[in-house]
């Protein structure tokens, strides 16, 4: 081992050279400051725990930057670096691997903070930036797409897109987050110690390294992997975390930023111009498509958590409120149809009303919205005689409280915080998020099987327990919604539908969970289509769907407005990534037309992960690049595991996220965007094709080539992704399948992803360029037309994480030299197409600053991804001890849980 001195020069020569010779170009300047400082921290809390444990992370670190210093042509040096890279990591025993695998997380979690922090502040500076005379805000999105449509469609019509404007989020509980929420809540702390660090100096400044330093070795200390999965009781509070941290204060800044510019400086003193279009939805603790922890208690459970939470929330924000109502009436007189709220109050309750006067003696305004606060804590604990009964009671009581101030000239406070109120209650309601619950066609079929063999009761034998859990889940949903409203838990999702008939299915079985026809539930079915064959049937589904008595009554109800799902995940493992890709365009385009011709308001649900192969990337970009009419001002797609933390952990970056999406959203209906989608579909609709029929073919053979299932789980560790434990659900359905077939999208996704190939984000595109032959053509649809360029985006950013040297050691691991130049083959030609057709030499090169950072992470992911292939190669060879197969499982996890964390993907 080299000298201290003489290692220490290395790293730090190393260190310095990473964003110049790894990227070729600079990293932001704040990134690779923050960056090294965390590297110094990470070094000395190291150095304190053992010295020669630094010493092995320097060294680790030094040759993985010399065997990454250029991509273009693997060097000799570049070669013997990565080579005394895999020597010394394979020296390495169990526990001192382990150890330093723990360090190297810490690091790619530091560093995920250190880009989160550079792009807050790069918000903020662009927003500051913006002069308050501007006709709109060029950083919010809403605004920018508002202006537009006024430009080319008319004020009037601009208001009435706006005004149907709908961003519905859907949080789930699929396991990609493969982060502890212990280590979470370090990495907020370390987040939020970084944010101060500017405005610092002396000894304030030295105060927050040693707190920093503090955090960070408790990170290193602490386990990556947690102790044990969590109930999906537990998973909720994902969604009470991100609700308390950001989204309840959040989404009205949203609102309030967009009539800031609309409304100039009349906001804050009229009616409000935008819409509370933001409803989060949760399969969270309501999926129960091969879950078995899912049952009708466990939705009772978290759904009486939302319901607790949000109304906590609102009597807590609602008495605030109310206590800096201090206008009295001589200088603000109440209306009469606040004293006669007032008079109402004291008749539910001569007690709480008391109180009220008895610290606002002449301040009505205030003493009524201090029962208010009563009521929802009364409503929180189902105090019959003063709770309200449903979340627009609430509201038309704030109504009341608005417009006597208004009346009373008080409009500043009329339209400033009781506004903010309004707007947090026509949000979240009483249930906070809207549960939508799934199952699998197949067990709907089966449960009606069974209730036709035994009677609805059980009278001519026992039912299944299977049996007895569907038709107790139609009773959870209906208690659900008598307590917490009929949207906390209307929608019914309906996994792989194949015919109207499994609609049907539902709502017979909805219909005989209950003795008396009154308390069944208000039940928004929807077909979720997800596999090829099936998006490719969905129009013809979609009518015979219709024509069935129950969704036609349902139509009338709801203003002809029908939800339809479709799944990414499912497609893309069934067709390859760029078939799915073109399946769902087909299919939006084919169904939005299907809707127009039927007079059907349309809400199409985008099933869409955070990876690649599950229809991942920027939501904005997916939104504009959508057919026309699929969109009509309403968007809804799942959000799960890394994406909800990426995407709304922090404030600023939530509230940039929800204004992008939903400026999208709005101006996909611009006359423009709609024209460009059109003819642009049109016009590539034979490359398309011929895109589609070649890389189905290649993909198609690689997966029905003899003992591929087996050797995909012998290379990746796909075994040991599903010992995580980062999710209640299994990795497979349970439905009796023993293939691929059977495997969610998830692991085939996240395995590919740990091994370093990415193979369910790209596979196939490159043999269809090449059979194609046509650069021209495809720089050109490139160019013009939005779905393509943001699919060969999207596989841009999947390549630049792979890496062939790493994907070697994987594919070595079985004994199929065929399947794994198959993969190495594919992998090579798609790389060359997509970069000839981006115009770049190397991956993101085009992207100021996602390319080079992401280069500048390769060495430390490196580091991990050799010592989980190592692990794994010795896990596979056998011969071990129970003990040793424990360390080496560990180790794997750990290595796992670092991986995601470099890559930020996961499945």
């Amino acid at each position: 081992m080299p000298a201290p001195s003489v290692l220490a020069d290395a790293v730090r020569a190393a260190t310095d050279s990473a964003r110049q010779a790894l990227s070729g170009v600079d990293v932001p300047e704040s990134i690779a400051e923050n960056m090294a400082l965390f590297l110094r921290l990470v070094r000395k809390v190291l150095e304190e725990y053992d010295p020669d444990l630094r010493a092995t992370f320097d060294v680790l670190l030094a040759d993985a930057i010399r065997a990454n210093a250029d991509e273009a042509e693997e060097t000799e040096g570049e070669r013997a670096a990565f080579a005394d890279l895999e020597k010394i990591i394979d020296g390495l025993d169990e526990e001192r691997a382990t150890l330093i695998m723990r360090a190297f997380t810490a690091y790619f979690h530091l560093a995920n903070v250190c880009e989160e922090n550079y792009r807050v502040g790069s918000l903020r500076t662009r927003e500051s930036a913006v002069p308050t005379t501007a006709d709109e805000d060029p950083i919010n999105d809403i605004t920018v797409a508002y202006r537009q449509l006024v430009d080319e469609c008319g004020r009037g019509k601009a208001i009435a897109l706006l005004n149907r404007l709908e961003f519905r989020p859907v949080f789930t509980a699929h396991p990609t987050e493969a982060r502890r929420k212990a280590v979470e809540g370090k990495i907020r702390r370390i987040a939020g110690l970084l944010d101060e660090r500017p405005g610092l100096a002396g000894v304030a400044l030295a105060e927050n390294e040693r707190m920093l330093l503090q955090e960070i070795d408790a990170l290193f200390r602490t386990s990556p992997i947690a102790h044990k999965k969590p109930t999906p009781v537990e998973e909720a509070d994902t969604i009470v975390d991100i609700f308390d941290n950001t989204l309840f204060d959040m989404v009205p800044e949203v609102y309030r930023r967009f009539d800031d510019w609309e409304l100039g400086e009349r906001a804050g003193t009229v009616p409000p111009v935008c819409p509370a279009f933001f409803h989060a939805g949760s399969w969270i603790g309501s999926d129960r498509d091969g879950n078995p922890n899912v049952t009708a208690k466990v939705s009772r459970q978290v759904a009486e958590k939302f319901r607790g939470h949000v109304l906590g929330a609102l009597a807590d924000a609602t008495r605030a409120t109310g206590r800096n109502l201090t206008l009295d009436a001589s200088s603000t007189p109440p209306s009469d149809q606040l004293v006669n709220l007032w008079n109402h109050q004291m008749e539910m309750s001569e007690a709480i009303t008391a109180r009220a006067l008895e610290v606002s003696a002449s301040e009505l305004h205030r003493a009524c919205m201090l029962v208010i606060a009563e009521r929802l804590r009364a409503t929180i604990d189902r105090t019959a005689d003063i709770m309200y009964p449903d979340a627009d009671a609430y509201i038309a009581d704030l109504r009341v409280v608005q417009l006597s101030l208004a009346k009373a000239g008080a409009v500043r406070t009329a339209y400033g915080p009781l506004q903010k109120l309004i707007w947090q209650a026509e949000t979240f309601g009483f249930h906070l998020v809207e549960m939508e619950f799934r199952q699998h066609s197949v067990v709907h079929t089966r449960a009606l099987d069974d209730i036709r063999e035994h009677g609805r009761w059980g009278e001519r034998g026992e039912l299944q327990p299977m049996t007895r859990e569907v038709l107790d889940t139609f009773r959870a949903i209906g208690q659900i919604q008598r307590k917490n409203g009929v949207d906390a838990a209307r929608r019914y999702i309906i996994s792989f539908t194949k015919s109207a008939r499994n609609v049907a299915d539902v709502y017979e079985l909805a219909h005989l969970a209950f003795a008396h026809e009154a308390d069944v539930p208000v039940l928004d079915v929807i077909p979720l289509f997800e596999q090829a064959e099936d998006l490719e049937n969905a129009v013809a589904t979609l009518d015979e769907m219709v024509r069935l008595p129950e969704v036609q009554r349902r139509l009338e109800q709801t203003g002809r407005r029908l939800e339809v799902m479709l799944g990414y995940s499912d497609s893309s493992k069934d067709a390859g990534p760029t078939s799915a890709t073109l399946v769902l365009h087909a299919t939006q385009a084919a169904i939005a037309q299907w809707a127009d011709e039927n007079s059907i308001d349309l809400v199409l649900m985008h099933g869409r992960g955070g990876a690649v192969g599950r229809g991942g990337g920027p939501a904005n970009r997916a939104v504009l690049s959508q057919p026309k009419g699929s969109v009509n001002c309403r968007f809804k797609l799942t959000e799960q595991g890394e994406v909800i933390f990426a995407r709304y952990g922090d404030p600023t970056l939530a509230r940039r996220h929800v204004e992008s999406v939903a400026g999208a959203t709005l101006l996909q209906s611009a006359p423009s965007i709609e024209w460009v989608n059109t003819e642009a579909t049109q016009k590539y609709d034979d490359l398309a094709r011929a895109l589609d029929a070649a890389s189905r073919e290649k993909y198609l053979d690689l997966l029905h080539t003899d003992g591929f299932a087996e050797w995909f789980s012998t290379v990746t560790p796909l075994t040991e992704i599903g010992l995580l434990p980062i999710g209640s659900r299994p990795a497979k359905r349970g439905l009796g399948a023993t293939s691929l077939d059977d495997l969610r999208a998830i692991p085939w996704i996240f395995s590919w992803s740990q091994a370093r190939i990415n193979l369910a984000a790209w596979f196939g595109l490159g043999t269809a360029c090449e059979r194609l032959g046509d650069l021209d053509r495809l720089r050109e649809a490139y160019d013009e037309w939005p779905l393509f360029t943001t699919f060969v985006d999207n596989v841009e950013m999947s390549l630049s994480k792979t890496d062939e040297r790493i994907a070697c050691l994987y594919l070595s691991l079985g004994d199929r030299s065929d399947l794994a130049q198959k993969v190495l083959d594919e992998m090579a030609l798609t790389r060359r197409w997509v970069l000839a057709i981006v115009g770049d030499e190397w991956p993101l090169e085009h992207r100021r600053v996602l390319g080079p950072v992401i280069r500048m992470r390769l060495p430390f992911v490196n580091v991990l991804s050799v010592t989980q292939a190592l692990a794994l190669r010795r896990l596979r060879a056998g011969d071990l001890t129970p003990e040793e197969r424990d360390a080496l499982t560990y180790l794997i996890l750990c290595t796992v849980s670092g991986v995601a964390a470099g890559l930020q993907n996961t499945g």
